[in-house]
């Protein structure tokens, strides 16, 4: 939900529902609560959130090159990943999408959350360690031991709660990092070229967190974003042609950012043609050649170079983190497009890392000359790609040059009409709207909000029969819409049928409890069907739960001095 119009944020009654998930499509409860301290410290000006979200990518950027650090890339590479991370034009719409904090709070604590399972598994490998805790080496083959997960130090025990604790709240930002426990264990393979027990026994709580907050986001995702609007993703073959194409895609934007569109065409896989699938034909057939080229398990250790490994890591990395937004699992934004950049923000560290690692590697092998041509050649990417992310950018600078650009570039964008219209409609342009809206609608045919917004501006422009007739629309299509039922009341009360009006706010608030405006006007409804005591009451619900709502006080004062008008 939108900043400005999301209620959750005015007070503490709020607060207590984000972490509840009583409200809410998607139960992100950190990432929520961050908004909640941010509209208390700046509001509605855009420029806090912005610059909220620049100083979380910036952060993200100093603590991913503190891991290649420790990921042993050199000081050159590190640096320049961190570098590369920063100007990346994939990441712009993350940083630029004020809706997107969810990306950009939850990278910085996985990255934390991998910086510091690295120092875990640092502290619980090293010989010296092993030593002081008295470890035995001809343990029994196949004992699982506590020394299996750890015969630990204060500190390292510390550090793996540290670990469990940031994923926890990463998750709770965002559920796209589920895979971290893949990753440790994918971490743990390049480390050793094996997963050994204590791997596998580390990372079983990090497996069990993932599986129930994962959980808890697919049925946030079933009963309130989707809600049973259809999503039209297929069958399993139309799903896995789909999550191979955009497996392409994503790769190609992160080696090449160009053409970036806020809402990219979504595409025909259903049925899929036999072309579609040729993305997974060429990983089968990298991997096929890799394991043909693997050597003996004794000499893999000694023996794989280090940019391979650095390959399979980034790589690795890069697939894990696009697996829950490939399509196999649903997803509400799917209906738009089945892919966007901001799906990638995570698994670009992969490719980034992976190119960081190369010129890092060219940098320390090369004599003085070489290191030159490595650096200039570091400096006119960086260069490149900074130019691409200024001039993306700018189409973010503010709604009607964001919405204009993706028709501009993608005219069968349904959301991008029904939000066109709504910056038209606030600049009063009501024919304008009006046009954007029915374009929407016919663009997508189950898309209660557009059918909602053409209902506002009807009644705005004083065509109340219409908008009663998109405000019905939007219900046939999202029966859980209380704003839809709210606003329908506000169309039936002015036109004098305050019984049916006060059915509608009824309505409303069986769907949300909590939504003040339905309780003031219900008030309204019931002042003007003769019911004071009934009024009173509502007017006073909605200002316990928006304290000062301006109409609600009003309101309760005229009634208390004889009389009350509709709003």
């Amino acid at each position: 939900m939108e900043v400005p119009q999301n209620v959750l944020l005015r007070g503490p009654a709020g607060l207590a529902k984000i972490w509840s998930g009583s409200a809410g499509v998607d139960y992100f409860p950190v990432k929520t609560t961050v908004q909640w301290l941010a509209w208390h410290a700046w509001g509605e000006h855009t420029a806090g959130y912005h610059s909220l979200s620049l100083g979380l990518h910036l952060l993200s950027a100093f603590l991913f090159w503190r891991l290649l650090a420790k990921l042993g890339v050199g000081a050159f590479g590190a640096w320049l990943g961190g570098l590369l991370f920063v100007v990346h034009p994939l990441a712009v719409e993350s940083v630029a999408w004020i809706s997107e904090l969810k990306n950009t709070l939850s990278l910085p604590l996985l990255l934390l959350a991998m910086s510091s399972y690295l120092d875990f598994d640092q502290s619980i490998s090293d010989p010296s360690h092993a030593k002081a805790q008295g470890r035995k080496e001809n343990r029994r083959v196949g004992r699982i031991d506590l020394c299996d997960f750890a015969t630990l130090r204060e500190t390292a025990l510390g550090t793996y709660v540290l670990t469990l604790a940031l994923f926890i709240l990463a998750m709770l930002s965002k559920s796209t990092v589920v895979m971290f426990p893949c990753a440790i264990l994918l971490y743990a393979w390049w480390r050793r070229c094996r997963i050994a027990r204590r791997d596998a026994l580390a990372s079983l709580p990090f497996f069990i967190v993932a599986l129930v907050l994962g959980l808890v986001t697919v049925w946030f995702q079933e009963h309130r974003a989707i809600a049973g609007v259809p999503l039209d993703l297929g069958g399993l073959a139309s799903r896995l042609a789909a999550a191979g194409l955009a497996i392409a895609f994503y790769l190609g934007k992160c080696v090449c950012p160009v053409g970036l569109e806020p809402i990219y065409p979504r595409g025909n896989v259903d049925p899929p043609s036999v072309w579609q699938f040729w993305p997974w034909a060429v990983m089968a057939v990298v991997g096929l050649v890799a394991q043909a080229s693997r050597l003996p398990s004794s000499k893999r250790q000694a023996e794989t170079p280090a940019l391979l490994k650095h390959a399979a890591l980034g790589l690795g990395w890069f697939l894990l983190f696009l697996l829950p937004v490939l399509g196999l699992v649903p997803m509400a934004y799917l209906r738009i497009s089945r892919v966007a950049d901001h799906f990638a923000y995570v698994s670009l560290l992969g490719v980034i890392g992976l190119a960081a690692a190369a010129f890092g590697t060219l940098f320390s092998s090369s004599g003085r000359g070489g290191r030159v041509a490595v650096a200039a050649a570091a400096a006119c990417l960086i260069a490149a790609l900074a130019l691409f992310a200024r001039r993306y950018d700018a189409v973010f600078r503010d709604d009607r040059a964001l919405w204009t650009f993706a028709l501009a570039h993608n005219p069968n964008a349904a959301m991008a009409h029904n939000n066109l219209g709504k910056v038209l409609f606030a600049e009063g342009r009501l024919a304008e709207a009006g046009g954007q809206f029915e374009r929407a609608a016919a663009l997508d045919p189950d898309d209660a909000e557009s059918r909602f917004n053409h209902g506002l501006m009807l009644a705005d422009a004083g065509r109340p029969e219409e908008a009663m007739a998109q405000f019905e629309a939007a219900l046939r299509l999202r029966p859980a819409f209380p704003e839809a039922q709210d606003c329908l009341g506000n169309t039936l009360l002015a036109l004098g049928r305050a019984g049916e009006a006060a059915a509608c706010y009824q309505a409303a608030l069986r769907l949300d409890p909590g939504y003040a405006e339905a309780h003031a006007n219900l008030g309204v409804a019931l002042a003007e069907l003769g019911r004071p005591g009934e009024a009173e009451d509502q007017f006073e619900a909605a200002l316990r739960l928006r304290p000062g709502y301006p109409e609600a006080k009003q309101n309760l004062e005229r009634l208390r001095a004889g009389g009350v008008s509709p709003q």
